[in-house]
């Protein structure tokens, strides 16, 4: 008779446990410092523009409210993973309960789908702000502006929770999450049966709505920009951070899908790749937007020499 293995399926409470890095003896501190200081980088980079945002009154504007909302985004991303991160590296503690599993699994893919969704409105913000400048204030008022903001939330909240509401009680019969921090399919992947891929595909339908906000923008600027060169610096101006975002969180997506079609890459090397997209835009896009956009970056001067007036 053949020998029939019955696998039972986990019992609540469970405790997960992460595979996290390889880290080899004598480096987790040095780790930990490197995942501090991105940490601290992405707190300070973030919570200046978010706070000058805030006390200037004449940054209340709508670029600058949804650029307020993607740094919040921003913010979400990275403290849902770059903390536990430092506790590896620090402690070597990889434990983590079900309920926490499951709060970071969904801060994670909300963040994955917000930071597109703001992007989304930012570009749109933008198709009106070059394409019909002097119906601007009209269309884009602070209810459509608030509306557009919400909206982009409500997609990716509605999106991560239907994916988690469909997969919540799929029985597991394994505790290893073979990844740096939880997910929906790094989950799933311990259920006891094959699961279907149940993701909420948004890139597409965002991508399209992006793209066609920026060739627009690129068609006005440059219809527009042979009687008014201005025009096509303005346009410029106001669209080159939008854009440098887009392709930084595009790119860090590639490199995570390109790290998976090497089976003989370093599985360490596969995990920082997927973590890239947490550690380096959340640190590097207040850097782009003080650098590209003025108005932003004259207030932060301003703020600063007034600081070290009072001092």
């Amino acid at each position: 008779m053949e020998n029939i293995t019955v696998v039972v399926p986990l019992k609540q409470p469970i405790t997960f446990v992460l595979e996290g890095f390889y880290v080899p003896p004598g480096y987790g501190s040095l780790l930990f410092f490197l995942a501090l200081l991105d940490f601290v980088v992405v707190l300070l980079g973030n919570g200046t523009v978010m706070l000058i945002i805030i006390i200037d009154r004449s940054l209340h504007r709508p670029m600058f409210v949804m650029v307020w909302n993607l740094v919040a985004c921003d913010l979400l991303g990275a403290t849902t993973v770059v903390p536990q991160l430092m506790i590896h590296f620090l402690t070597g503690e990889r434990r983590i309960s079900f309920s926490h599993a499951i709060a970071q699994g969904f801060c994670v893919h909300t963040y994955g789908i917000a930071v597109q969704t703001i992007l989304c409105a930012m570009a749109y913000d933008r198709y009106i702000a070059v394409c019909e400048p002097l119906r601007y204030h009209s269309i884009m008022t602070s209810v459509r502006l608030i509306f557009s903001c919400a909206l982009a939330w409500f997609i990716a909240l509605l999106g991560t929770g239907v994916l988690f509401y469909f997969h919540i009680d799929v029985p597991l019969c394994g505790n290893i999450i073979q990844h740096v921090y939880c997910s929906n399919r790094a989950i799933l992947n311990l259920a006891c049966e094959p699961t279907p891929e149940n993701n909420i595909y948004v890139n597409t339908t965002i991508f399209i709505v992006i793209a066609f906000s920026y060739i627009k923008i690129l068609q006005a600027s440059v219809t527009k920009g042979k009687a008014d060169s201005s025009i096509r610096s303005k346009a410029f101006q106001t669209c080159a951070s939008h854009l440098i975002v887009y392709v930084l969180y595009k790119l860090g997506v590639v490199i995570i899908v390109l790290s998976h079609r090497f089976p003989s890459m370093s599985q360490n090397i596969k995990k920082f790749c997927s973590i890239l997209i947490v550690i380096i835009p959340p640190a590097v896009n207040p850097i782009i937007y003080g650098l590209v956009i003025t108005e932003l970056r004259k207030s932060i001067i301003k703020l600063f020499r007034l600081k070290v007036r009072q001092i």
